[in-house]
């Protein structure tokens, strides 16, 4: 998977996909969507959609996908490599969300949740779809939450489209296991190859599962938090994890404004621009 897109620039959010398929501008389509890291405090969140002729689900089917959980890196990989020799019916897109991008949008001032984050780039990337021509006939959605509403609110979205929306959608239906692979090699690819704006000393790569309880990624957390600037972007700063770190590693802010009379002292954000003793062995952030 062709990931330079993301790497020139991975702040934001990045979509790619497939040449579509021409059967799938004839014949009615079937079309799965899921998502790979949707929990972890690190790296991005990728929505991905699959979708083949109805008349050729059975070829699908004969790949053996299966929900990306319950295969090996390279079982994935082999799959992905697989769907794309098969480019002839089968088609993707999918849509990588920053950690940076994931955090703003939930501590904006307008406050924008990761349920409303992600059911907005499930429907998306369906219009994507739709607006590349692929005659979608049927959509099958995984999901984490209440079923129904979201099932709902996509059938209005889509009035001309069979909806249907369940949790573990990705190992019932072997096109959103499709998909649920597909997210999942570029959620693991965009890891492995992530590019840090920021210029960290003696970085670390291994960071772990990158979910909030394992030891190895709370470990990395404590040792790349900057005592003023925080996180790398490759952090989700709006995780709780990450701001119980920044509680208990970093320094308190104290802004001029927020309280009267002078504020003296080491939590004062002004002390890192006066002249001191000490020597600081970091290097200046960006």
């Amino acid at each position: 998977m062709d990931l330079s897109e993301l790497e020139r620039d991975n702040t934001g959010r990045c979509r790619l996909s497939s040449p579509v398929p021409p059967v799938c501008l004839k014949e009615p389509c079937v079309l799965g969507v899921d998502e790979a890291g949707r929990g972890p405090v690190l790296g991005p969140m990728v929505y991905a959609i699959c979708y083949c002729p109805l008349s050729r689900l059975e070829d699908l089917e004969a790949l053996k996908v299966a929900d990306s959980k319950t295969l090996s890196e390279s079982e994935r990989d082999r799959l992905f490599a697989k769907m794309e020799e098969d480019g002839d019916f089968v088609g993707w897109a999918l849509d990588v969300l920053s950690p940076n991008l994931i955090s703003t949008s939930m501590l904006g001032r307008v406050k924008y949740n990761l349920n409303a984050l992600s059911h907005d780039t499930a429907t998306g990337l369906v219009q994507f779809a739709l607006d590349q021509g692929v005659n979608v006939a049927q959509v099958f959605v995984d999901t984490g939450g209440l079923p129904e509403t979201y099932q709902e609110r996509l059938q209005q979205r889509f009035p001309g489209i069979e909806v249907t929306v369940k949790a573990k959608a990705d190992a019932l239906y072997p096109v959103v296991s499709a998909a649920s692979i597909c997210a999942k090699v570029a959620r693991d690819q965009a890891v492995k190859n992530w590019k840090f704006v920021e210029k960290l000393q003696d970085l670390d790569t291994d960071y772990g599962s990158g979910y909030p309880n394992d030891p190895k990624t709370k470990a990395w957390l404590r040792k790349h938090v900057d005592p003023v600037f925080g996180f790398p972007q490759f952090v989700r700063f709006s995780w709780r994890t990450a701001q119980s770190i920044l509680e208990t590693e970093a320094e308190d802010v104290k802004w001029e404004d927020s309280e009267t009379g002078d504020q003296e002292g080491p939590g004062k954000i002004k002390s890192y621009f006066s002249e001191s003793p000490q020597t600081c062995v970091r290097l200046p952030h960006r």
